[in-house]
């Protein structure tokens, strides 16, 4: 039987995330639905979140208030991207590795991803 597109997604991510707890470093993860996309940095551990953005806050979504669509655009990770690099970078930490979830590299995550290094973050 095929696999669900969900279970396809978390066996592409199960690769990717034991590489970085191998790392042992901070992690910058995706994740978007179909309205939202959403980015959390979590310490080496896993244990704790250090930063977050989503496009679920006030903030992005005062931004957003012209611009068609709800947040489930490039333009809205594109904010969501430069917000947690701002949060990070506040927060002392310079350098992430980054874990895309099993998402596939373009759209919404590429804008993210490109906004997040364009505004201080390295990974």
């Amino acid at each position: 039987m095929n696999p669900s597109k969900k279970e396809s997604r978390l066996r592409r991510s199960r690769q990717t995330r034991l590489k970085i707890k191998q790392l042992r470093a901070e992690r910058l993860t995706v994740f978007r639905s179909n309205l939202h996309i959403y980015a959390s940095i979590t310490d080496s551990d896993g244990a704790r979140v250090l930063a977050a953005a989503s496009s679920v806050e006030p903030e992005v979504r005062a931004q957003l208030a012209g611009a068609s669509g709800k947040g489930g655009n490039a333009a809205a990770a594109a904010i969501v991207g430069q917000r947690i690099a701002q949060k990070a970078l506040a927060a002392g930490i310079e350098a992430v590795a980054f874990d895309r979830s099993g998402f596939h590299y373009h759209g919404r995550v590429r804008a993210l991803a490109d906004a997040a290094r364009e505004a201080g973050l390295k990974f």
